[in-house]
């Protein structure tokens, strides 16, 4: 089987000079063919060690965030929760994920290193950019794993320990919040975009926050023994960060719906973006029901102003109702998502063949999210429908887990997976937004 993704690169660059080689201009000049007889050969051959470290994209730890989901899902399965075996599951898959993240992130910083003129490349890239929110999103599934197994379950490290994992989450929340404020600003001032190549891809940035806001909700229980005062300032800030992520969202998924009224289901691969808004409204779901059981656990006060909202008997009940409430909404419309999802990838795969590439690995970490969502209301409820459900669910997205990673392993020894459009598309002389408006003043 030939993917589409791994044609000679030669044609799909002569069909993109074409169409941006200006009408005036006798040709490309001599630097941009030589730019692009290189990715061509590159792509067509076996990569060297090299090539693929310079092919190294953000959109690789899309596979820790999906690796990290499972090792959740493990850790909060219903049934033979304490088993040695889930048990055994659960680190297996948190230390393959561990190694992994390490992994990428060495040869991401080495990416940058020895290959410096990638990192503007990469950022004016409209969609490759947007996948450096994988990076904080892949860390966050560490932490949570570290803080409710290792610590909490295991009781490893102590004090010390859970308070390292607390200063991870506290970097991971500046990462999180750089990529998503970051990352709106350069889609503004640097990228071109339209409404009919806009795709869900764009909600990653925003969704660093709200899967940060989660792991603050899952840490805030092993803080609290140590010091509540510690542990009501990342409730805070978490339930900050998933307010600002979750109306972003929002928006995001408002102009999502207006694109694919007016020009329909994305086509080829990118079918699989619409599994994307399942991950915001089911990971803030879970991360209001975490912070509405934190609040119920830190309220009322027993300090500060005797007459203040927070010193209330009855508060953090209050706080709770609401969030799972809301967790109740969010839940709802997560599930709407995927029925869309489902419709929209029948409707593309009885019209056309999709071939396997690393976007495939966006796909698993939102269906995780959902199961477990299913499995937190499950205990929020006493539900058997939700135990049930979220346990079926489960065990389909490690299915898919499984189905995604054995082609990816088949195809890391040939090279043929790395592959970096922001390479080829951008060293052939497309203007940054800036460098168009200066030409038309110009003009």
């Amino acid at each position: 089987m030939v993917s589409s993704m791994w044609r000679p690169r030669g044609t799909q660059s002569d069909k993109i000079l074409q169409r941006r080689t200006p009408a005036n201009s006798h040709g490309p000049d001599t630097s941009t063919m030589t730019s692009i007889r290189d990715v061509s050969a590159t792509t067509l051959r076996k990569k060297s060690m090299k090539d693929i470290v310079r092919h190294f994209t953000p959109a690789w730890f899309a596979v820790t965030m999906g690796t990290g989901s499972i090792a959740i899902l493990f850790h909060n399965f219903p049934y033979a929760n304490d088993s040695p075996v889930m048990r055994g599951f659960t680190l297996g898959f948190f230390f393959f994920n561990l190694v992994l993240f390490l992994l990428f992130s060495v040869i991401t910083a080495a990416r940058y290193i020895f290959f410096p003129g990638i990192w503007p490349n990469m950022i004016r890239h409209p969609v490759q950019s947007l996948y450096i929110g994988t990076f904080p999103m892949g860390a966050t599934t560490l932490i949570n794993i570290a803080s409710s197994d290792i610590f909490q379950g295991y009781g490893f490290g102590g004090k010390q320990f859970i308070y390292t994992v607390w200063a991870c989450w506290w970097i991971n929340v500046a990462i999180s919040m750089t990529c998503c404020f970051g990352m709106m600003h350069v889609m503004i001032t640097v990228q071109q975009h339209s409404l009919k190549s806009m795709t869900t891809v764009w909600l990653l940035p925003v969704v660093t926050l709200i899967v940060g806001s989660s792991s603050g909700g899952v840490l805030v229980s092993a803080l609290q023994t140590y010091s509540p005062s510690h542990a009501l300032l990342t409730a805070t800030c978490s339930a900050c960060m998933v307010t600002i992520g979750l109306s972003l969202s929002f928006m995001l998924l408002t102009i999502y719906i207006l694109r694919l009224v007016v020009h329909g289901y994305p086509t080829g691969a990118s079918i699989l973006s619409v599994f994307l808004p399942i991950g915001p409204c089911g990971q803030a779901a879970y991360s209001l029901l975490k912070l509405g059981s934190s609040f119920r656990s830190l309220l009322p006060l027993k300090y500060g102003d005797a007459g203040g909202f927070l010193r209330q008997p009855g508060t953090g009940e209050v706080v709770e109702v609401i969030c799972v409430v809301g967790a109740m909404v969010l839940w709802s419309l997560a599930s709407m998502w995927i029925l869309f999802a489902m419709l929209g990838l029948g409707y593309t795969l009885r019209r056309e063949r999709i071939d396997f590439r690393l976007s495939f690995w966006g796909t698993v970490f939102p269906n995780g999210v959902y199961a477990n969502l299913n499995l937190a209301l499950a205990t929020t409820f006493s539900s058997t429908f939700f135990r049930v459900w979220g346990s079926i669910y489960s065990v389909g997205t490690l299915i898919l887990w499984v189905c995604i990673a054995l082609p990816t392993i088949c195809m890391v020894p040939s090279g043929r997976i790395f592959d970096a459009p922001c390479l080829e598309e951008v060293m052939i002389g497309e203007p940054t937004r800036n460098e168009r408006s200066a030409e038309d003043l110009k003009n």
